[in-house]
């Protein structure tokens, strides 16, 4: 999302912010929850971590409650803010521009990655002239959203390759739903897309296709990704937040530890069980975590690559905001080693 798209964005947010919902939400009466219920919006096809965590009994006796499946990161956070969830998930580099916008919100726990396996790339055509990011002036590329993951390791990409401001102006970045994205790139309607998990296993598949360049290979091993609540909700409910992400660490630590085609067949069930009428085959080329520490902990640097990026495009001042402000470990088992908290069988 451009600065003044991402503003626009802004300035209706808190615009309903202020007319967010309130209704009374079920307190706990087991183990001292300050709430029982929290609601969050899920993705079609995909299990998150939390909802793995609620099927392994993790988070018992709090309960998810499913409110509709969200367009993109940003979109997922500002619902947060809206007060519409309790909870959203986004990539770490739009957490920091929301909470630059004055946003009251703090990353809890990472949410995905990036690893050798699991990692997203930019492809063309075979025969595609595009061979450098210098090639990519006055290009296309598709990605499933903007001011988000994709936009950020594209313009990471061109900077390290030179471009200026003013040529990296001239690639266009469009957005495409990420299952229409390898047609739209075969159709030459785009010149560049972006493909990562079941849609870019399915389209080399395919064949046809080149490798222009990876966040794997610009950034290495790293968590790219965080589930965000409101400071408020945190101060007011720090029994419930400290289950939720108890549980997610575990359910987090399971995936990573578990036979891979005993952890798909138990997203396959959950996707079944939730009756959404969706498509579950899409979770057997599910791989890996993608997440780069134990439990989900967030490091420091998880966020300070992303403000370092920011400064250095003029998006946030120097000194703007610090990376500790942006996120709490306080409640992550994992953090200190210290796992107090009784793990279903």
């Amino acid at each position: 999302m451009s600065p003044s798209s991402f503003s626009t964005a802004l300035m209706l947010t808190f615009a309903l912010a202020g007319c967010s919902k309130s209704e009374a939400r079920p307190t706990a009466h087991g183990d001292g929850l300050e709430q029982t219920e929290l609601r969050h919006q899920g993705a079609v096809g995909a299990v998150s971590f939390p909802e793995l965590a609620e099927d392994l009994g993790y988070l018992a006796p709090l309960k998810l409650d499913f409110v509709g499946n969200t367009i993109s990161g940003p979109q997922d956070i500002q619902t947060v803010v809206t007060g519409d969830t309790d909870y959203g998930v986004a990539f770490d580099g739009a957490v920091i521009k929301l909470i630059a916008a004055k946003a009251p919100i703090r990353a809890v726990i990472a949410a995905y990655g990036v690893d050798d396996v699991t990692w997203s790339g930019y492809y063309v055509p075979e025969d595609s002239p595009i061979h450098t990011a210098r090639d990519l002036i006055g290009k296309k590329v598709s990605m499933n959203t903007l001011g988000a993951h994709f936009e950020f390791v594209l313009r990471e990409y061109l900077a390290r390759n030179g471009l200026t401001t003013d040529e990296a102006k001239q690639v266009t970045m469009v957005v495409v739903p990420p299952v229409s994205a390898e047609q739209t790139l075969r159709a030459r309607q785009v010149d560049v897309a972006t493909l990562g998990g079941i849609l870019r296993d399915k389209a080399l598949e395919r064949g046809g296709l080149r490798l222009l360049f990876s966040d794997y290979q610009l950034y290495g091993a790293f968590n790219a990704g965080t589930y965000v609540f409101k400071d408020k909700f945190i101060e007011q409910n720090p029994k419930t937040v400290a289950r939720f992400v108890d549980g997610t660490s575990r359910a987090i630590e399971w995936a990573r530890t578990t036979p891979r085609d005993q952890v798909i067949a138990r997203m396959v069930a959950i996707i079944q069980k939730r009756g959404r009428g969706e498509d579950a085959s899409t979770v057997g080329y599910w791989k890996t975590t993608g997440i780069d520490s134990t439990g989900g902990v967030i490091r420091e640097r998880d966020f300070q690559i992303w403000i370092d990026w920011l400064v250095r495009a003029g998006e946030l001042k120097p000194g703007e905001l610090q990376a500790p402000s942006l996120f709490t470990n306080e409640f992550n088992p994992f953090s200190s080693g210290a796992i107090v908290s009784k793990a279903a069988p």
